[in-house]
């Protein structure tokens, strides 16, 4: 009987050390790393959709409209405002191909929106994403994001030469 009352408050203590020592890092860590994923994706799926744009809609040199189209549709995720106003940079580039190499080369062209005037590709690039979270401390950089599309009807109507939106 002696034996038991000296040996009450183990089980507590074990319990307790149990749950400091794994439960807790394990439940933070988890949600720590879901919440990576889930950023990575978004931005990844973010990169897709803008591509995705600027492969059906009029090309602009400047790519304006790619650009507004992208910060209008943010995904729901941390750090929505790193694309506002923070350190991501959106870059749209057009290339066409060479037809004798088959290599790419950045598009140039007058800006008018004719058959003659489409380019062949659109690459666009995400770069410069920060995770911020209460346990990444600095934040996590996230490599560049692109995503490289063929160009398909572009918004433009050939027989008028009108780009449409």
């Amino acid at each position: 009987m002696r034996d038991r009352k000296n040996q009450r408050g183990q089980l507590t203590v074990e319990f307790a050390l149990l749950f400091a020592g794994v439960l807790v890092p394990t439940t933070f860590g988890t949600i720590f790393a879901a919440e990576i994923l889930w950023t990575w994706h978004s931005v990844n799926d973010f990169t897709r959709q803008g591509a995705g744009y600027a492969a059906t809609h009029c090309w602009q040199s400047a790519s304006g409209n790619v650009t507004a189209f992208m910060l209008a549709n943010l995904p729901l995720m941390p750090g929505n405002d790193q694309f506002q106003n923070g350190p991501v940079q959106i870059q749209v580039s057009y290339f066409a191909e060479d037809p004798t190499t088959g290599i790419l080369t950045p598009f140039t062209c007058d800006g008018d929106c004719t058959t003659g005037c489409i380019p062949d590709v659109v690459t666009v690039t995400v770069s410069n994403y920060q995770v911020s979270t209460f346990v990444s401390i600095p934040p996590i950089v996230l490599p560049n994001f692109q995503a490289t599309l063929p160009m398909e009807s572009c918004g433009c109507d050939p027989e008028t030469g009108v780009c449409l939106p």
